[in-house]
């Protein structure tokens, strides 16, 4: 089910009131659709966040628009301002329930695998996973369990349970999560002494040089 975000028109798009507007709290934005009129509005900086904390990135809105009837629409892109850390701008997309859509999902791992507890190193290189979904299937987050991996251990796209309901759009062989060894005693005594005197290949020969 949508959460509700209620939205004001825009009539005036002058600097002076697309400031006015900030300072009342606020944030300008723009909602638009394939075959949609784009349309000038603002919602309430707090109640977006807020939004967007507690239903996901990918939420579906339900955006009523003062005077008209409400849209389900996604988040689609945002700006911050870097020095005051506060939405400046914000794009709503028109969604069609019925259609698929591709979209990015977070990826999570969870547990601790049994190669870190022997001393290797967990790594993660992929933190989202391109999807593709009907809004309302569209996952908040994709959880992966990493508790079994050991070292030299890897899980990649291909491994991961196919779902019903959404399909992942990455290669099969992109990894998702690895357990690499730990440096080992054997690296450290290879690694050259910086502090060490250079060893002198043939004493004598350096003596004749000299005389």
């Amino acid at each position: 089910m949508a959460v509700t975000l209620k939205a004001a028109k825009r009539e005036d798009l002058t600097k002076s009131a697309t400031k006015q507007i900030r300072e009342n709290g606020d944030v300008p934005s723009v909602v638009y659709g394939k075959d949609k009129e784009s349309k000038a509005i603002s919602v309430n900086s707090i109640e977006l966040v807020k939004t967007v904390r507690d239903e996901g990135r990918n939420a579906i809105i339900s955006l009523d628009i003062e005077h008209e009837k409400p849209v389900d629409v996604m988040l689609h892109e945002y700006q911050m301002d870097p020095l005051k850390d506060e939405l400046i701008h914000a794009d709503f997309y028109i969604v069609n329930m019925a259609e698929d859509m591709d979209v990015s999902v977070s990826l999570n791992l969870e547990g601790e695998p049994v190669g870190v507890k022997d001393g290797g190193v967990l790594q993660q290189p992929l933190y989202e996973l391109q999807v593709r979904a009907k809004p309302a299937d569209i996952p908040e987050v994709i959880t992966v369990d990493v508790a079994q991996l050991g070292i030299g251990d890897t899980i990649t796209v291909g491994d991961l349970p196919k779902a019903d309901s959404y399909e992942i759009l990455e290669e099969e062989d992109t990894t998702i999560a690895t357990v690499v060894p730990p440096d080992t005693m054997d690296d450290i005594e290879e690694a050259p002494d910086e502090n060490a005197e250079p060893e002198l290949v043939d004493s004598s020969d350096d003596e004749e040089k000299s005389e």
